[in-house]
């Protein structure tokens, strides 16, 4: 399957540079570019693309406007938000994450970088870990932004004590690989219980389980969020 994605980015040398390098990918291509979010959300109703790799500093409409368009919008519930940043931005990459985002990546990133994170993204899982990005969440998603409303923990009711439990792994930056090492049970598991509370709880993907995690309180910065319990 080939991954379609759209460039949102106000610098044309920028955006000419990623079509290039994504376009020499037999498994990707470019289906449009915008400048301002308010293009990227047009041209994403026009394109459906996989992923669209979003700035957030952009003349008009922000990057997060135009990112809480598109993942607002059901008829594009299937798009994914690569987000575009650097770390003196870390407070914007929060609110990204929260209108919607999959990821972020720096704008400093290789090519080989950039390439693998929009195939992350396009499979559904989400670029938050480890390290950097985990301090991020730690520091920003346990803060709400003025006037938000934290998810209530009865939210969680429906799930089982295992999807629970692998719900806060995940939401600790830990990668499937690295779950069922701890838990002692397979990649393939771990992606299950995933999947099911993504379904449970109305999750786009695994960065927006992340978001609800600690909104929720299911993990805390800073806290042991707990042994392994039983499935």
């Amino acid at each position: 399957m080939t991954v379609k994605v759209l460039l949102a980015d106000d610098q044309a040398l920028l955006r000419a540079t990623f079509r290039i390098l994504i376009d020499s990918c037999s498994d990707m291509e470019v289906v449009g570019e915008a400048s301002n979010g308010a293009e990227a959300l047009e041209l994403a109703r026009t394109h459906h693309p996989d992923v669209v790799l979003m700035d957030i500093r952009m003349p008009g409409t922000d990057g997060l406007s135009g990112t809480a368009g598109i993942c607002a919008d059901p008829e594009l519930a299937s798009t994914r938000v690569l987000i575009l940043t650097t770390f003196e931005t870390e407070d914007y990459v929060a609110q990204a994450l929260r209108a919607g985002a999959s990821g972020f990546l720096g704008k400093d990133v290789t090519a080989d970088a950039l390439l693998a994170g929009i195939r992350t993204v396009a499979s559904g899982e989400a670029l938050l870990s480890p390290g950097a990005t985990r301090t991020l969440i730690t520091r920003f998603l346990t803060s709400p932004a003025p006037g938000t409303c934290l998810a209530p923990p009865e939210r969680l009711a429906d799930l089982t004590g295992r999807e629970r439990e692998v719900m806060a792994l995940a939401a600790e930056g830990r990668s499937n690989a690295e779950i069922a090492e701890l838990l002692v049970v397979s990649p393939l598991t771990v992606r299950t219980h995933i999947h099911r509370a993504m379904t449970k709880l109305d999750a786009r993907d695994r960065a927006q389980l992340v978001v609800i995690a600690y909104q929720t309180g299911l993990v805390q910065a800073g806290r042991d969020n707990g042994a392994p319990a039983e499935a």
